[in-house]
């Protein structure tokens, strides 16, 4: 991989770790020293010169508060009265390191939630009229605050007669259902009894979220306070507590050591949601099995500790563990039985966030094009022969190449991003040599990230897919196919519009004062990056050479909606030389339009588009049963036609690579993993009209 030019990116991050001799006071609590570490770094080293100022503070109450409590369900008018006083002063708040407007909000959240259950509790015990004409407002931008304690508990009676009629809503539905179906299985109730039981799971569920509410503390909420501090910079400069860069960390390098089980705690007991096939628990042959409550962990033969009540991230600090050691969970099984299952850890690859790649042959024309996917930029930085996935990507290319494919596409579609090192060495896998994005940080000249190496892995036919969800490093990877005419961008009108450089600061290493670690990390927005023509992709993102009918195309997502964006502007361009396509980029996309204008299933897309849009407008909802159905009625027998859009089975087949065959052996699990998925990708509209765009480069 090509190192010499990230020296300049890794600069400030150096800079700012030997940060060491700012004053802490002698009073400060941990929150404290915190918040005083973030406003430095913020202050001297993000990319974007923000003043501490009343505005600043504006942001910083804004964020908060909607964390606090977005949807309005907690807080009264009196708190707001406290609370806006330091609307304005949060910024003289952060200069002072004082914590009066975060210890009166602290204080007051556990109160309201315990009212706020009262009130739950009282309303789920009375008796609803389903025919009058009420209406609840479900969308917490469009009311305000309650008044007083009696206005908030008459919106928690209209809140949970809303949760129960729309649960008797649908079981009104399938009951009927079942009826003209002739179903007998499905027994007939009366209205009350559906009632009864809809109150009771409407009960459990608001039960088990007044239990984990009451379990979140002080800590929990002053790290939010932390995080609308750096929020308040941009939409990408955050605090991570130790647990949450720990989780990211997984995230990016794809590994994790553990036993490979997706857990959630809905109440008191951690539930086993899923296994990770493979995986340690997986290889226990059913001795655990997803929905397996959880109530000891042990480390091997020691005294085991009990979890149940216990928070669920520290229970997983006990889980997890390093390669090879054991740990004993004692399990509770659906019959109520009772199990000590001992669980040695390892290293578990979750190998779905990785690279992978199949042939598209046309069963017609026998014609054959690559596609290859990658769900991120991923890459292990703690370990020395860690998964880049630029590498992947390289391996993927080679075997594609050996398949004699026609040309190819890479799916970057709802790809977020991630290592900018690997995605500078990935385009370099398309070109000879040259510039592939330039970077600028604080107060200092654009650097421009280039391939030096003149070797190319693939030269054919190129079609990079993106969607509004492609972010950050996707869009530098289409912005320098496009730019070089190398290859040819489809999808959505443009990418998500994130066109900044991230680097993770530990505090540890910030902070002289150990006593008091792990104190967490910030992700600090230090650089941002520019095309090679110049322009930066904030907010505009990457605009598709050939735009393809797209569900989300009427909504308002992306960078631009996000709170507190850095704007778009432009720097000189690099030098680089024009590649260009074979064929005029004129004629392919009028060729895809003519297609997707009378094609059935496109034309479906665009008018769900709409759909959507007025759907998502539509807050105010009946408390009227009988209209209630009516209107869902109306919208189920409307959306039916939507079922199976982006889908449509077409004259694709999809084929496992020869060298991932050999790769498989009799390995059914992993034989039936990539049938799935190229069932999937048979299905997939957009990948078919891709495969036709590519056919057409030629």
């Amino acid at each position: 991989m090509k190192k010499k030019g990230l020296k300049i990116i890794l600069a400030s991050a150096l800079v700012i770790i030997g940060l060491v001799g700012f004053k802490i006071y002698d009073d400060s609590t941990k929150g404290k020293m915190i918040q005083n570490v973030l406003a430095e770094i913020l202050k001297q080293y993000h990319f974007q010169k923000t003043k501490i100022n009343n505005d600043f503070s504006e942001r910083v109450y804004k964020l908060y508060m909607e964390r606090l409590d977005y949807n309005k369900r907690f807080l009264i008018q009196k708190d707001i009265d406290k609370l806006v006083k330091y609307k304005f002063k949060l910024d003289d708040q952060i200069k002072n390191n004082q914590f009066d407007f975060f210890d009166i909000s602290a204080k007051i959240m556990p109160e309201r939630i315990k009212d706020a259950e009262k009130f739950f509790n009282k309303a789920i015990k009375q008796k609803f009229d389903f025919t009058i004409n009420e209406e609840l407002e479900t969308n917490p931008e469009k009311i305000n605050f309650a008044a007083n304690k009696k206005e908030l508990k008459a919106y928690w009676h209209k809140f949970i007669k809303y949760s129960i009629m729309t649960k008797m809503a649908s079981k009104l539905k399938i009951q009927e259902t079942a009826l003209a179906d002739n179903d007998t299985s499905v027994k007939q109730k009366t209205l009350s009894e559906i009632e009864a039981s809809s109150r009771k799971e409407v009960k459990k569920t608001y039960t088990d979220w007044f239990h984990r509410l009451k379990r979140v503390d002080t800590n929990d909420r002053r790290n939010w306070y932390f995080s609308a501090i750096t929020f308040a910079f941009g939409p990408h400069t955050e605090y991570f507590p130790p647990k949450e860069k720990k989780n990211f960390d997984i995230r990016m390098s794809g590994k994790l050591e553990g036993i490979g089980a997706t857990l959630s705690q809905p109440n008191a007991y951690i539930k086993i949601v899923s296994i990770v096939p493979g995986s340690p628990c997986w290889k226990t042959n059913g001795a655990i099995e997803e929905g397996d409550l959880i109530l000891k962990v042990a480390q091997a033969d020691s005294i085991p500790v009990n979890v149940v009540d216990m928070r669920m991230d520290d229970a997983i600090k006990m889980i997890r563990g390093p390669k090879g050691t054991e740990v004993r969970l004692t399990i509770k099984k659906a019959d109520g039985s009772i199990k000590i299952v001992p669980i040695i850890r390892d290293v578990i690859l979750l190998e779905e966030t990785f690279a992978k790649s199949a042939v598209m042959q046309d069963s017609i024309t026998g014609e054959r094009i690559g596609y290859l996917f990658l769900p991120s930029f991923y890459a292990n930085f703690q370990e020395k022969d860690g998964r880049h996935c630029a590498k992947d990507v390289e391996i993927e290319l080679n075997k594609l190449n050996k398949e004699k494919i026609d040309g190819l596409v890479i799916d970057l579609r709802n790809n977020g991003g991630g290592s900018l090192s690997d995605v500078v060495d990935m385009v370099g896998l398309f070109i000879e040599k040259g510039p592939v994005v330039q970077v600028k940080a604080r107060n200092s000249m654009p650097h421009v990230l280039r391939d030096k190496d003149k070797k190319i892995v693939y030269t054919g036919p190129l079609v990079i897919m993106i969607n509004e969800f492609s972010a950050s490093a996707s869009e530098i990877m289409a912005a320098a196919i496009q730019d070089y005419g190398r290859g040819i961008v489809v999808g959505s009108k443009s990418t998500f519009g994130k066109g900044t450089v991230q680097r993770f600061i530990g505090l540890d290493e910030v902070l002289k004062d150990k006593s008091n670690a792990p104190y967490g990390a910030l992700k600090l927005t230090i650089q941002k990056f520019y095309r090679i023509n110049g322009g930066a992709t904030q907010l505009k993102g990457v605009s598709s050479d050939i735009v393809l009918p797209d569900i989300y195309s009427q909504l308002d997502l992306g960078e631009k909606d996000l709170d507190f964006p850095m704007k778009w502007d432009d720097i000189d361009p690099a030098n680089y030389k024009f590649v260009g396509l074979k064929k005029p980029l004129d004629v392919l996309k009028n060729h895809s339009l003519q297609r997707t204008k009378t094609d059935t299933s496109f034309m479906l897309i665009n008018e769900y588009a709409s759909y959507m849009k007025k759907r998502r407008n539509e807050t105010l909802v009946t408390l009227n049963l009988k209209k209630y159905r009516a209107e869902d009625q109306k919208r189920i027998t409307y959306a039916k036609k939507f079922k199976n859009t982006g889908q449509r089975k077409g004259q694709l087949k999809f084929l496992t690579l020869a060298d991932d065959q050999q790769a498989m052996g009799n390995d059914t699990l992993k034989i039936a993993k990539a049938k799935r998925w190229h069932k999937k990708l048979s299905k997939d509209i957009y990948v078919g009209e891709v495969f036709k765009i590519v056919s057409e480069m030629r």
